[in-house]
């Protein structure tokens, strides 16, 4: 994905790649990668109610999504989960009235985009 979009960059037109471009490319697409959705399970029902109960689910886990992106820009990902317990997402968490346990699960699953990482949590 990076080799492609940085081919597409360089044929568009672009003098020279610099650091910075560079960088960009790379952030962009390790958020692509990240915020993609995680593929549909190869036996879907076709029940309305299944169907409903996939939208929900798909729902729920989006907001929990952008929960932890919003505790990334507090406690960014170089921090480990006791430091940015003890830090302000303490205090944010408070705020805004989740338990920091929930803002730490949801800050590991937009770090790693894997949905077991809210298991007890949000499902």
């Amino acid at each position: 994905m990076i080799t492609r979009r940085l081919a597409v960059l360089a044929h568009s037109g672009l003098q020279a790649l610099d650091q910075a471009a560079v960088r960009a490319v790379v952030r962009q697409a390790v958020r692509d990668v990240r915020t993609a959705p995680s593929p549909p399970p190869a036996d879907l029902s076709t029940g309305p109610l299944v169907a409903e109960g996939r939208q929900l689910t798909d729902k729920l886990f989006a907001s929990a999504h952008a929960i932890g992106e919003l505790m990334l820009e507090v406690a960014p990902a170089y921090l480990s989960d006791s430091e940015a317990a003890n830090g302000a997402l303490a205090l944010l968490c408070e705020e805004i009235g989740e338990p920091l346990e929930h803002c730490l699960a949801a800050r590991r699953y937009a770090l790693t985009g894997d949905r077991r990482a809210l298991h007890g949590i949000v499902l």
